[in-house]
């Protein structure tokens, strides 16, 4: 059986097996009400997100498994920010994850790896095999990943999309998933552990580091959220109702500057103890770089020992070193030749061609 017409048809049975009828009436003969039709087609695309995660999955073994051996484990957190039913059964219990663990396919299982913690961006995202082409960059450097599903995240249902905490508990999640790779991988080494990612995934990073700041030896934040409360200043209405919304902060910026505050690394910028790289791109239409650069800034204006760059106007926007340009790959193996300084990783890149070869499989 062909790829296409497999995921065709296994997309048409999910679909079927996850979608239940909307009838015009309900059992009582009363009409439904706009207020129930809105709740359906909102848990309509949950069902639907749970089975685009599902397809994805295969596809990570597709695209990686000849390089790494991937696992995904369910993992505890703290509790819900915000218990829907505070008295029910089991409130209060802690909150479950899941987490994707990459494990290069040519380590000597007797010898000890750097690990390298990868949480994803997007207010609600997930790690997805937009990110193929740097697992297989890190596999061939003998990185050993997790990359944690933190609370928030799309495709496990309403109840963990539900259960976002930005810039909050996630931070706890994304620590426990650290957490469970030193206490379950014996492959792993302990005093080389990073953590690496881009936008909001830059800046659950920064957060990591500023409140483990013995935990970690280095840290890349690429475009990274920094300032919450100059976000709001700038992002659309629809934005920051996923901030307000009940289940959320449930309030605006502008009636909570202290909570805003509280989930913004620039105003954790003087713990920073980590070595750290940041990255911004001026035609950032995402994350703009007055906001990374306000994160820049304080961390200057306190002494601290980092380094960034801010590149002028490059092609691609918030993904620009991301992407699969020339310009994305050279600025990636500068991202890997600054983490590298700290994690002596046992394979490292040299130059661009060899980064190519491992991330693309061609000579």
């Amino acid at each position: 059986m062909k790829p296409k017409t497999f995921f065709t048809g296994l997309f048409i049975i999910l679909f079927t097996v996850l979608t239940p009828p909307l009838n015009s009436q309900k059992a009582d003969n009363k009409p439904v009400t706009s207020e129930e039709v809105e709740e359906y087609f909102l848990n309509l695309r949950h069902r639907l997100d749970v089975l685009e995660k599902a397809v994805d999955d295969i596809m990570w073994h597709k695209r990686v498994g000849d390089v790494a051996y991937i696992d995904k484990v369910f993992l505890t957190g703290p509790p819900r920010a915000n218990e829907p039913n505070p008295t029910a059964h089991g409130a209060g219990n802690p909150f479950r994850f899941w987490s994707y663990i990459f494990v290069p396919k040519d380590i000597d299982p007797a010898e000890e790896y750097p690990l390298l913690v990868f949480p994803h961006g997007g207010v609600h995202g997930d790690f997805n095999t937009y990110y193929t082409h740097i697992i297989r960059e890190m596999m061939a450097q003998q990185y050993i990943v997790v990359a944690p599903e933190y609370r928030g995240s799309t495709g496990y249902g309403r109840g963990t999309y539900e259960s976002i905490d930005y810039g909050g508990l996630e931070n706890q999640d994304v620590y426990a998933s650290k957490e469970f790779m030193l206490e379950n991988y014996e492959i792993i080494d302990d005093r080389n552990v990073g953590i690496i990612g881009w936008s909001h995934g830059g800046m659950i990073a920064l957060m990591n580091i500023f409140e483990y700041p013995d935990d970690y030896n280095v840290a890349f934040a690429g475009v990274p959220v920094s300032d919450l409360v100059a976000r709001m200043g700038y992002k659309r209405h629809e934005y920051e109702e996923f901030f307000s919304a009940d289940y959320h902060i449930g309030e605006m910026v502008h009636e909570n500057m202290k909570e805003y505050r509280r989930r913004s690394p620039v105003y954790h910028a003087e713990k920073l103890e980590t070595p750290l790289l940041i990255h911004t791109n001026t035609i950032d239409a995402d994350v703009r770089s007055y906001e990374v650069e306000n994160l820049i800034n304080r961390l200057k204006a306190l002494d601290k020992d980092f380094e960034y760059e801010i590149f002028e106007e490059i092609p691609g926007g918030h993904s620009f070193d991301r992407m699969d340009t020339r310009h994305a790959r050279e600025t990636r193996l500068k991202i890997y030749n600054f983490i590298g300084q700290y994690l002596n990783p046992p394979r490292k890149f040299d130059n661009v061609r060899e980064l190519e070869k491992a991330a693309y499989r061609f000579n």
